[in-house]
């Protein structure tokens, strides 16, 4: 077996719009596609041996061992790969549930397609899976063990941490969109102006000033101190005279702390004598020269939360221990504690994993205990300095049994260092009194706490702490969302993309848009290129001006990750025409329209799909979407138009002249066509086309047609504006129209302008498009043969796998079929074609060049028309 492609979706897909993380690999099965699996002797039993949690795969059997079941019944090895790489995730701790296995056009190749947690991991299992499936039918061992084992150390490097996760989730859980920024933690929740960043739990409303302030120690001790709230007495030291000094002041039992540590790092409590005490500050120097010496207080280690300066959660933190049995040596005791179902690797349970490190040695060693000493019955020892549930310590909820005077306290703590969400540490042998009857004191204020032990504590209520910060980044009312309109389609995506751009820009929004020539905040290019995939859509929606976002959408960028966001307010599709068929298993109408179709399925319960009813398969989706539905068409008697009409719904015409909504029968005119710059006249019907998709987006989304018809009349085309659509450059003798047409139905679009255009000569410069089917590339030669007079047949500037002989024999085979004495010549460079045609132009000629290179082309004439400008200027 052989991958030949793995490829992450994150988005909406064609394999589902609610399970928008994919894995897609294309799999070549080669030799074993003539092997099903009941004709491999031993599959399943070597199958079961290796994953018998496989059995509680149902499968299509529908039953618990279904997929067993397909096994012994014989089904091929890409289902079989499929459900391997589902369950290996699975068995490192990251649930996947969802898969697909499809045959391509090519036989033996399938597409493999499950979901994953996280991206690396589920690349990883992509492969694994494969080999596994190889191992199995080779029968050779396969390091299953070691396997699992990998891919929970991918999870745990790439996954959010448990408490940016819960955020997240809770963020999900309202409809709120989020984007990770980065590899880390931070997030940002929500699109455009109404994002909200937090890293951690650490939130952009958090003030760097109370960060700081928390990270020193010292000054948040004195700040609380000054603000008669109980703390250790105690002092800064950076030496052994220091530390003498400050232990002869307040005595034994004393604590050591880095200033600048957290987590507990470099920390030793429990000080009995100045031989420990130094090794303690030795040790707090390797996270800092500042070491603070503090009276340690005795009783339990408590955690209380604060959110928005309102207390939400309190937890008691027990440090990682075992329990005397008196027969299980220590070490046999740790492994007893990690084989309980609570415990995990990294976070990937409700408890972690007891690890012994040098800190579990060093307690060990103050005890005269090894990991061989068998503590006595009931016996409890410590295994961690700290409390820490990422070292395997333990949390007890205790929300509901602090002291309303400790929670004013907390909320007193939370506003005097700055917090908005803040974890305070306290030490006390409880919190159902007022810690200064219980003798407790505040140890240390957290600017970045973990919610881990109170979402999931060992004992008690579970707290969701998540919501609060919610609450507090999105009060009830504010939104979270921009407006979106995303345009898919064959022909006249640009154009429609910037008219509604325009529009929406024209009613008073910031609007950020993609194109295929580059993305463009309020107008101004910021990248330039084909940014019509899913990275370009989320550039937009991570720009904090943006308050209005207009998308084109294109194929490419679906089939390869998905869409970029996912929702959008009004999905927009011009039309489904013959275009890259025959490329990453899309070969027919059918097969485009159900990529097409996955931004309409992404439009937001209650929006707007906007379908053309001049298209066939356009139409076919008008019974299969959730969305609501609105149509337009450039013939008011289109029978969809009318049936839409007798129902009462909304469509956009083209009668009489005027661009036109219609409310059942009854008539909204918005302006004439050839008022409309962009129709050139009303001559360009593709653009009558691309204005009534246009109009009928922005009315659905509620502006003004008043409005709408003074945006139209102001968009005026240009090589600046809308390069490579329609851009007329007119000279003293001819006119040279440059476009961007490259199939068919673009080549009918031209031709059907060029009809009424008056000429005394028409010359067309074309070319063919590699990785187009033969029958598309003929059929755009007899176009060109059909309208044009002299035509130049240049190169593209990438074959795509073709040579020019080719491309160009597949041309002048369909100018051939014209049916008109047609002459042509071959320049191949365009820049050369285009010089040559202006060179032999006369009066009245009408060149067309239909270009892949747009802004060269545009450059040349450009250049010529200043040329002529110049020279008329020293004539007079």
């Amino acid at each position: 077996m052989k991958i030949e492609k793995i490829q992450v979706l994150k988005g909406p897909n064609i394999w589902s719009i609610r399970r928008q993380k994919l894995i897609q690999m294309r799999l070549d099965l080669e030799e074993v596609e003539h092997l099903p699996t009941n004709k491999i002797e031993g599959f399943r039993e070597r199958l079961e041996l290796l994953l018998p949690s496989l059995i509680t795969h149902r499968c299509s059997e529908g039953v618990e061992g279904g997929f067993f079941q397909r096994i012994e019944m014989g089904t091929w090895m890409g289902h079989v790969v499929e459900h391997i790489a589902l369950e290996i995730q699975t068995l490192a701790g990251m649930d996947a549930g969802f898969g697909r296995t499809r045959e391509t056009k090519t036989s033996g190749v399938y597409n493999v397609v499950f979901n994953y947690i996280e991206e690396n991991s589920g690349i990883y299992a992509a492969e694994q899976a494969v080999a596994i499936a190889q191992a199995l039918i080779d029968n050779v061992e396969y390091p299953i063990a070691e396997c699992i084992q990998t891919l929970k150390e991918i999870r745990e490097r790439e996954r959010l941490g448990p408490s940016t996760g819960s955020i997240v989730q809770e963020a999900v859980s309202r409809n709120i969109p989020w984007i990770r920024l980065g590899k880390n933690s931070l997030v940002q929740l929500g699109y455009g102006i109404h994002q909200q960043r937090f890293q951690a739990t650490i939130t952009g409303k958090t003030g760097s000033i109370a960060v700081d302030i928390a990270c020193n120690k010292e000054l948040t001790k004195k700040m609380l101190d000054d603000a008669a709230i109980p703390v250790p007495s105690g002092d800064l030291v950076i030496d052994e005279e220091g530390l003498e000094r400050v232990i002869g002041k307040i005595g034994y039992p004393v604590v050591l702390k880095p200033l600048d540590g957290n987590h507990g790092k470099g920390s030793s409590i429990n000080v009995t004598d100045f031989e420990t005490a130094k090794a303690g500050l030795y040790h707090a120097q390797n996270f800092g020269p500042k070491v603070i010496v503090e009276r340690y207080i005795t009783g339990y280690d408590f955690r209380v939360l604060v959110i928005n300066y309102k207390m939400v959660a309190a937890a008691r933190r027990v440090p990682a221990h075992v329990v005397g049995d008196g027969s299980m040596t220590i070490q046999q005791l740790i492994d007893k504690e990690n084989s309980d179902p609570r415990r995990g690797y990294g976070h990937e349970n409700v408890l972690t994993e007891i690890l012994v490190d040098k800190d579990t040695n060093e307690l060990l060693e103050k005890l005269n205990y090894t990991l061989e000493t068998v503590p006595q019955k009931g016996e409890i020892v410590y295994l961690k300095s700290t409390a820490n549930l990422s070292t395997g310590g333990t949390s007890i909820d205790v929300t509901d049994m602090i002291h309303p005077e400790n929670v004013t306290m907390c909320e007193r703590i939370s506003k005097i260092i700055g917090l908005d969400v803040c974890g305070i540490d306290i030490m006390a042998e409880n919190l159902t009194q007022p810690l200064k009857e219980s003798g407790g004191a505040i140890l240390e204020v957290n600017a970045a706490p973990g919610f881990r032990m109170h979402l999931a504590p060992s004992e008690g209520l579970p707290r969701n702490v998540a919501a609060p910060v919610v609450d507090m980044l999105y009060p009830q009312g504010k939104a979270s969302r921009i407006p979106i309109i995303s345009v898919t389609g064959t022909n006249g995506k640009t154009t429609t993309t910037r008219l509604i751009a325009h529009i929406v820009k024209n009613n008073g929004y910031r609007v950020g848009f993609t194109t295929s020539d580059g993305i463009y905040i309020q107008n101004t290019m910021l990248t330039k290129g084909d940014t019509t995939g899913p990275i370009s859509a989320e550039f937009v929606l991570k720009d904090p001006t943006v308050e209005f976002a207009v998308l084109e959408t294109a194929r490419g960028g679906i089939l390869r990750s998905g869409l970029g966001y996912t929702n959008s307010d009004i999905g927009v599709l011009t039309n489904i025409k013959e275009d890259h068929l025959g490329l990453n298993d899309i070969h027919t109408l059918k097969d485009l329209t159900k990529v097409k179709r996955v931004v309409l399925d992404s439009v937001k319960k209650g929006g707007w799909s906007v379908l053309n009813a001049d298209d066939e398969y356009s139409m076919r989706l008008m019974t299969d979407l959730d969305s609501k539905i609105a149509i337009f068409s450039l013939d008011e008697n289109n029978p969809h138009i009318k049936k839409f009409a007798k129902e009462g719904k909304i469509t956009c015409v083209y009668e009489e002249g005027f661009v036109t909504i219609k409310k059942g029968e009854w008539k909204i005119r918005i302006a004439k066509a050839n008022n409309i710059p962009i129709t050139m006249e009303a001559k360009a019907r593709f653009m009558i086309s691309n204005v009534l998709a246009a109009s009928l987006a922005t009315y659905l989304y509620g502006f003004e047609i008043e409005d709408i018809a003074n945006s139209l009349r102001t968009f005026i085309p240009s090589a600046a504006l809308t390069p490579g659509r329609l851009n007329i450059f007119k000279f003293k003798k001819f006119q040279v129209l440059i476009d961007f047409a490259h199939n068919p139905a673009g080549y009918e679009a031209i031709e059907d302008y060029l009809k009424n255009v008056e000429a005394t000569k028409k010359i067309g410069i074309i070319s063919g498009v590699g990785d187009r089917r033969d029958k598309d590339i003929q059929e755009c030669g007899k176009i060109a043969g059909r309208m044009f007079d002299y035509i130049i047949i240049r190169n593209e500037k990438h074959l795509r796998g073709r040579s020019e002989e080719d491309i160009n024999g597949l041309l002048i085979s369909g100018i051939q079929e014209a049916g008109r004495e047609v002459s042509y010549e071959i320049i191949p460079k365009e820049i050369e074609a285009l010089k040559h045609a202006m060179s032999m132009a006369e009066e009245g000629t009408f060149i067309t060049a239909l270009s892949d290179v747009v802004s060269n082309a545009i450059d040349l004439v450009q250049e010529y028309q200043n040329k002529e400008i110049l020279e008329e200027g020293k004539v007079m």
